[in-house]
């Protein structure tokens, strides 16, 4: 602001002293010509007068170098107080000028004043028009592609992906947003709907602890799902993690009809130091889960665990078999054990065991290996069920409760 001022103070007197320099240059001619007309006897007069003329002129110069000095002086103390703000003016002393100056260095401030006060009205009239802007169908296509590649990027299968784009589209078009969050605005409203998707994981620990308080009968968990997943050493996990809660329990080799199932069982058993009830293969799977809560009710232990073999979902007799175990078992809760790496195969699966025998819960395997995660969204949102835990490796300890909020953070919105 002062280096302004200062400019424009200096503009003033240096055009001030340019127009007097002149006009005396003027009269000077005039003198010298009136000189030649006029006895020599009135040279010396006028020498004296031009001298006056002189002094009077170096005078003005002066006085306006001494203004022009003042302001500068001002200008470094205030600096040396506080930081001049934008647009602050800081009008000089009355004090510093007489009643012509002073009223010349007003109007020099009034008028920078004037000027950035209509840049400031204009800029405000042109942002007011552009800060909002509503989000047209047409707008959100251009969104929607990148979107859905970051899902699908992320394992979600192409069923949810789509059904997830089209709950976002409802939530934000024709909605007003700043133009300069509107991307942001975009994924929050994405995190939500997905943190809306993913259903709080109930605490299986604290549901037996509650049976037990109240029932004599043990707490029973049915495992279901397809060959390979993982289904029997999630269940060692979990009677590991039982055994750690002080939680006595029992596994019941269900599965009799996968070739040496029943031994892998046993030697989970014999590690984690808990029992097994076995049949021989080819024998109903019911009456072995049957004998298992038999058994624990003797023995007052905690919980059966029964494993089930692992079947594909098209396999209409198997499906009817594991129907059969949780009519007769009529467990508390029922689990299927799904891969976190399957993507869309998992969202037929884990249909069809839902229609059998409802899921309760879900877990899903080699969490480790599949960085990404989306499986658990697309699961999630196909049964509308509780993702309760990942395994996360081979180790007994390598089970993870699910957090959601956890999830959403590492879907990379």
């Amino acid at each position: 602001m002062f280096r302004k001022l200062k400019e424009k103070l200096k503009n003033w007197t240096q055009g001030l002293i340019k127009k007097t320099v002149e006009e005396e240059s003027e009269e000077e001619i005039k003198k010298t010509k009136e000189k030649e007309k006029k006895p020599k006897k009135q040279s010396k007069e006028k020498f004296q007068e031009e001298k006056k003329e002189k002094k009077k002129l170096k005078k003005q110069e002066k006085e306006a170098e001494e203004i022009i000095q003042e302001i500068e002086q001002k200008e470094k103390a205030k600096e040396k107080i506080k930081p001049i703000e934008e647009h602050e003016y800081v009008k000089p002393s009355p004090k510093t000028f007489d009643k012509e100056e002073r009223a010349i260095s007003e109007k020099i401030i009034q008028d920078i004043e004037a000027e950035e006060q209509e840049k400031k009205g204009f800029f405000k009239k042109v942002f007011s028009g552009i800060s909002k802007v509503k989000i047209s169908e047409e707008e959100f296509e251009s969104y929607k592609e990148d979107l859905e590649m970051i899902l699908l990027e992320n394992n979600v299968a192409l069923e949810v992906s789509d059904k997830i784009i089209q709950q976002l589209k409802e939530r934000i078009v024709g909605k007003e947003f700043l133009k300069k969050e509107i991307e942001g605005q975009i994924k929050e409203s994405l995190k939500d709907i997905i943190y809306e998707i993913l259903l709080e994981p109930f605490d299986l620990i604290e549901k037996i602890k509650d049976k037990k308080l109240s029932e004599k009968k043990p707490y029973v968990i049915l495992f279901c799902g397809i060959n390979g997943t993982g289904k029997t050493t999630s269940i060692a996990k979990i009677g590991n993690l039982l055994k750690e809660k002080k939680i006595s329990c029992v596994f019941a080799a269900g599965d009799t009809f996968r070739a040496a199932s029943i031994e892998q069982l046993k030697k989970h058993g014999a590690k984690l130091n808990i029992g097994v009830i076995a049949h021989e293969y080819g024998s109903d799977p019911a009456s072995v889960g049957f004998d298992a809560i038999k058994y624990a009710e003797k023995n007052h232990i905690d919980v059966v665990l029964i494993d089930t073999a692992g079947r594909m979902h098209t396999e209409k007799n198997l499906m009817a078999q594991i129907e059969k175990i949780a009519k007769v078992c009529n467990p508390d809760t029922r689990i299927f054990v799904g891969e976190s790496i399957t993507g869309n195969d998992i969202i037929e699966q884990i249909k069809t065991f839902n229609q059998s025998v409802k899921i309760d819960g879900i877990i899903l395997s080699k969490a480790d290996i599949d960085e990404k995660g989306g499986t658990a969204l697309s699961v999630g949102y196909t049964t509308e069920k509780p993702i309760l835990y990942l395994g996360t490796g081979q180790e007994y300890k390598d089970l993870q409760k699910f957090d959601k909020n956890k999830f959403v953070d590492n879907l990379g919105l």
